[in-house]
């Protein structure tokens, strides 16, 4: 019954898409939904983009294993990212009306910092998306009872979220998005009641945790601890916002006020309900103890969904996993989208002079579908966590892209050399670093934004006499 209702649940949220991409005719339908969409829907795919399976898998097992000090990263930080996307960037972003971040950086910066930095983007997508691919595999493979083997689920999940992306692009993305946004909200207070009153209502729960010590959320108070908490919080924090995924949302609003409450809106949504699939895994401390102890040191990401399949009646097993597809689903069709039309739009179309709207559209497409095959590929091999996925996903953007981002927005000495020296010093000293000095006190990403920092003062006090004007674009000249 329950792989069945995940059957039908599958062909129905495809179809949707679908029939939402026959609304697509050009490129800026696909890329931002033709910059149309009204604050609802826009919240809702802020909020289901960020609501992944790293939220209902990763980050509740990282919590049973740390405690509140361990997701610092995630849902910490990632929700202040979108709160200062909100405050810092939004409306500076939309009033541009660009396709990708990456043209933000063309403009500002030049050529080579928009090629490098498109770059780092789409190499960040590589391991969120594979996170994706991978939870669905595992989501497959648990409600077969291990018929489908978490490979082939891996492919099915992959293929099928590629059908309605490859024809819809964001104009699907957010639609489904919307009506899984719903599905997830019911979904996870509906199993989060059923869990409460097996394990002795939610005060016994927060109880028990805190007796545990799962809600000391500081580092001990010494400079390796308190360096290593401000690094986990900035890669998510920081390394966020310079991405594809939020810039899309941003710019695919109707107008730049929908565009500013969307993002802080989703961001406080999604910390909110972030914490509704941590509560759910704590219960099974009190509820079955033996099931945390089997999974804890092996594989604690299947604690959660074989709770649910262990101890919730058929209708609760069909709301969990109704909320948990809806969540992998609509990250892992926003996580194809993003790399692939920056990717087309700014590294590809560079390559072809004149190319039109409609051919531009089609390398898009055929964009997603490669991409779609090599991230595959990659969540098929990978041996990491789908939340040591997540969390190093965003490195790249941290050391390469928020600094030039940051100060091109709020600094007017920033400027073509300025970009490029903060480019390459964040990314030279953050790859020195993982190869040399992995676990050193000052952690690779902490290293290499300082280095993208100085970078960006350096070139900025060169006499502006000698660079080409910060509001005049080097593909101009």
């Amino acid at each position: 019954m329950l792989l069945w209702f995940v059957i039908a649940y599958w062909v129905v949220s495809v179809g949707i898409g679908l029939v939402a991409a026959m609304g697509v005719k050009n490129t800026a339908d696909f890329a931002a939904a033709g910059h149309k969409l009204p604050l609802p829907i826009v919240t809702a795919t802020v909020f289901a983009t960020w609501f992944g399976s790293e939220t209902v898998l990763g980050i509740p097992a990282t919590f049973l294993k740390e405690g509140l000090g361990g997701i610092v990263a995630d849902p910490f930080g990632s929700s202040l990212c979108l709160i200062l996307v909100g405050v810092f960037f939004a409306r500076h972003l939309y009033n541009r009306k660009m396709l990708t971040i990456g043209d933000y950086f063309r403009e500002r910066y030049g050529r080579v910092v928009e090629i490098l930095i498109t770059l780092c983007i789409v190499a960040s997508y590589l391991g969120w998306v594979a996170a994706q691919i991978k939870a669905l595999g595992l989501v497959f493979n648990v409600v077969s009872d291990d018929a489908i083997s978490q490979e082939t689920g891996m492919l099915i999940g992959a293929g099928s979220v590629l059908i309605y992306t490859l024809f819809g692009g964001m104009l699907s993305v957010a639609i489904t998005d919307f009506i899984q946004m719903i599905i997830i909200v019911i979904g996870m207070l509906y199993i989060g009641g059923e869990f409460s009153q097996s394990a002795g209502g939610v005060a016994a729960v927060i109880t028990h945790a805190s007796n545990a010590g799962k809600f000391n959320f500081w580092p001990h108070m010494d400079w390796v601890s308190i360096l290593g908490f401000i690094a986990a919080l900035f890669t998510m924090m920081l390394g966020s916002i310079p991405q594809q995924d939020v810039f899309q949302r941003i710019t695919s609003s109707k107008n730049v006020n929908t565009a500013v409450q969307a993002a802080v809106l989703g961001g406080v949504m999604y910390f909110i309900f972030a914490f509704v699939p941590l509560f759910l895994a704590y219960s099974a401390t009190l509820i079955d103890p033996d099931l945390v102890k089997r999974y804890i040191d092996t594989d604690s990401q299947l604690i959660l969904p074989r709770l649910v399949l262990d101890h919730a009646p058929l209708f609760a097993q069909i709301m969990f996993f109704g909320a948990l597809l809806s969540a992998i689903k609509s990250c892992a069709s926003a996580t194809l989208l993003a790399p692939s039309v920056t990717f087309s739009e700014n590294i590809l179309k560079g390559l072809f002079k004149n190319l039109s709207d409609r051919h531009l559209l089609r390398m898009m497409r055929i964009t997603v579908l490669c991409f779609t095959v090599v991230v595959t590929f990659f969540a098929i091999n990978s041996q990491l966590s789908i939340f040591k996925m997540v969390e190093s996903a965003y490195k790249i953007t941290l050391v390469a892209a928020f600094v030039p981002l940051a100060f091109g927005v709020y600094w007017k000495r920033a400027n073509s050399l300025s970009g490029l020296l903060s480019v390459l010093g964040g990314l030279i000293v953050w790859i020195v670093c993982e190869m040399t000095a992995a676990d050193a006190a000052v952690p690779p990403q902490l290293a290499g934004l300082i280095a993208s920092l100085a970078g960006m003062l350096i070139g900025g006090f060169v006499p502006q006499s000698e660079l080409i004007p910060v509001d005049q674009p080097l593909r101009d000249n």
